[in-house]
């Protein structure tokens, strides 16, 4: 039985989408991340390691928590920048925005 949990595997359709988003630095943090803590996880499955109950429940949810944070990454892709920033763009997001209802 394979223990691993690779993204590639648990996100197939995916695919291209994780390759574009190597480039980011936050992202790439994840997946390595992600990946160090699957195989550790492993390792301890398998008991090759060791660790106390809850130093392997702590791992799985981080790894829960990234898998979670890439997933999001992979379906929610960043917005692009806006040409306008700083207070002319919070006025000019005021005045497009709905009134109060009070």
């Amino acid at each position: 039985m394979d223990l691993h949990h690779p993204i590639l595997r648990e996100f197939p359709e995916h695919r291209d989408t994780i390759r574009k988003l190597k480039g980011d630095e936050r992202f790439r943090k994840w997946f390595e991340e992600y990946h160090a803590l699957d195989d550790a996880i492993c390792r301890i499955e398998e008991e090759i390691d060791f660790a106390t109950d809850q130093e392997i429940e702590d791992m799985k949810k981080r790894r829960a928590w990234l898998k979670d944070k890439i997933y999001h990454a992979i379906t929610h892709p960043a917005p692009t920048a806006s040409p306008m920033v700083g207070p002319a763009a919070i006025a000019s997001a005021a005045m497009q925005a709905p009134p109060q209802l009070q």
